[in-house]
This record gives structure tokens, C-alpha cells and sequence, in this order.
């Protein structure tokens, strides 16, 4: 498995694991007011996440490293931008508006990384 998919997974895990753990804490106390960021962290966090490195590891004879990677980086800031700031404005703090929209612009970046990646692998050359 390339080290970007190992990568991938393991900060899919990281997220899936605080999702969980959120979800718990949540059901816990029967206050569901941050749901929408379980919902993301879970989604964007875990199972895209987990998603993209699956792919590297299917194409690891034909990835692009520096666009895997850059698709991770963009990818991980995104969610771990996004989803505290949508957590705090959920829990009535204002003011985190904007890196909500920072965070999801830059998972948006991760995503169009991605989908070069998926381009280049829809057209090479195959033997």
C-alpha cells in the first residue's frame, strides 16, 4: 500500500473514532445540537477520507504522488478547519463563519484534486 493511502487511513480513522465518540456523547445526553458536524466529520472526515486512499492504494502502480499527496493535505485541512468551526457556531459561539468557508473550500480543493487523479487514471495508456 503507498504511504499516502496508509495516510489517508489512518486520519479517516482518527476522524471516525471522534465522530463515534461525538455521536456517543451526544446520544448520551439526548442533545443532538451538533449533529451537523457528526454528520461532516463523519462523511468528509471518514468515509471520503477512506474513499481516497482507497483509490491511491488501487492505483498505486499509476498515482501521481505530488497530486495525491497535495489531494490529502487539502483534503485533511479542510475537515479539521471546517468541522471545529461548524461545531462552535452549531454550539452558539458566532464569528467561526468564515473558516467554515475556508475548511470547505479547501475539502472542495482536496475533491477537484481528486478528481484529476481520477481523470489521469480514466485515460492513460493501458497495455
Amino acid at each position: 500500500m503507498p504511504r499516502v493511502s496508509a495516510a489517508f487511513y489512518a486520519i479517516a480513522v482518527f476522524y471516525l473514532i471522534v465522530g463515534m465518540v461525538a455521536g456517543l456523547v451526544m446520544g448520551a445526553h439526548e442533545d443532538f445540537t451538533l449533529a451537523p458536524a457528526h454528520a461532516h466529520l463523519n462523511l468528509l472526515g471518514w468515509a471520503t477520507t477512506a474513499l481516497y486512499g482507497t483509490f491511491y492504494a488501487l492505483t498505486r502502480e499509476t498515482l501521481s504522488p505530488g497530486l495525491a499527496w497535495a489531494n490529502f493535505v487539502a483534503s485533511a485541512a479542510g475537515v479539521l478547519t471546517m468541522v471545529p468551526a461548524l461545531a462552535l457556531t452549531l454550539a452558539g459561539r458566532p464569528g467561526f463563519g468564515p473558516l467554515i468557508g475556508i475548511g470547505g473550500m479547501l475539502a472542495l480543493i482536496g475533491l477537484m484534486i481528486f478528481a484529476i487523479s481520477v481523470v489521469r487514471e480514466l485515460v492513460r495508456k493501458r497495455a
